[in-house]
């Protein structure tokens, strides 16, 4: 993984730093700022290679950004742009007078040898994800896609959940990211399927839907994991999806939904037992979705070899190996 601080250079050669060597040379755009912000401004930036492509995630003070046709002329790139606006709205505009807002939590996909310009709607900064992919044939099925311009997946698709239960898999943590080398493929065909780029009844295409799905459930199972109510047919049912689908999704993972849950609660479980040592065993178990406290301590012990209470003498990056696989034959 690269990094780069802005806090070891000195104030009023950070902006410029940031402008020459990581947005024209690393990125191929143009940064601006007022002069008088330049002195505060302060950036962050980190790159992990993801297969062959490239994820990067920044944190920056608010600035104007662009990729002209000189940019482009200067440093071109025969690629695609999957983009997570985590934090920091703004207005981008890619000719022709379409100009789009972005929102907080907006995926934006093109080709980036397509110009744009993007103005920031606020002044309090920006946290940002890229996920640069080289175009190959096999990778957008033979598709077009020099003329696919950066513009928003829309926020209420069904694909646009997919693509982004996937992206935000890969960066919960950027330094693991690399495992995520097939999904890239799967994110990319998604969102050409999005933009009606590929046709929806391919081998490939049916690949990444049932990728994309299975990375929304377990997003949803996660996000929901404290409910003890929580079903198989509720996530079903969210997903738009019928319930033998939902357990087809889990079959190639060899656990069920319901071991893959399990898991997860014991998982949060472990490592809220040793963070929070003010709170009580039983406590923890009913807030990380467990019904039973005799089912807890039987299937926690099965699971990681030693009661909860054992548990929070002992970190959780200490657990057996083979506690998940132990799950299987835990319940």
């Amino acid at each position: 993984m690269l990094t780069f601080s802005t806090d070891a250079l000195r104030p009023q050669d950070r902006f410029e730093h940031w402008c020459e060597v990581r947005g024209k040379s690393l990125f191929g755009v143009t940064i601006e700022l007022d002069r008088d912000k330049r002195p505060d401004f302060r950036g962050r930036f980190s790159a992990t290679p993801v297969g062959g492509a490239v994820l990067a995630e920044m944190f920056a003070s608010s600035y104007r950004v662009s990729r002209t046709s000189s940019d482009i002329a200067r440093v071109p790139s025969n690629s695609l742009h999957l983009a997570w606006q985590v934090r920091g709205p703004g207005h981008m505009d890619i000719g022709r007078d379409r100009v789009q807002y972005v929102r907080n939590g907006d995926l934006v996909f093109g080709h980036s040898n397509l110009p744009f310009a993007s103005k920031p709607e606020r002044t309090d900064g920006f946290h940002f994800y890229s996920l640069k992919i080289p175009v190959t044939s096999e990778l957008v099925l033979d598709a077009r896609t020099e003329d696919v311009p950066p513009v928003m997946l829309s926020r209420d698709a069904g694909l646009t959940r997919l693509v982004g239960a996937m992206f935000r898999a890969m960066t919960h943590d950027p330094a693991q990211a690399g495992q995520f080398a097939g999904d890239v493929t799967h994110m990319v065909r998604l969102a050409l399927l999005a933009r009606g780029r590929v046709r929806p009844r391919q081998d490939e295409i049916r690949a990444a839907l049932h990728a994309g799905y299975l990375h929304a459930a377990r997003e949803i199972l996660l996000r929901d994991l404290h409910r003890p109510s929580l079903t198989p047919a509720a996530v079903a049912t969210e997903l738009c999806i019928s319930l033998r689908q939902l357990h087809a999704l889990f079959e190639p993972t060899g656990l069920s939904f319901a071991r893959t849950l399990t898991a997860a609660r014991l998982k949060e479980a472990r490592r809220s037992l040793y963070l929070m040592q003010e709170r009580g065993i039983d406590e923890i178990a009913f807030s990380c979705g467990f019904d039973s406290i005799a089912t807890f301590y039987r299937v926690f012990r099965a699971t990681y070899g030693m009661t909860p209470g054992d548990a929070r003498r002992v970190g959780p990056a200490d657990q057996p190996a083979n506690s998940v696989n132990r799950v299987a034959t835990a319940r």
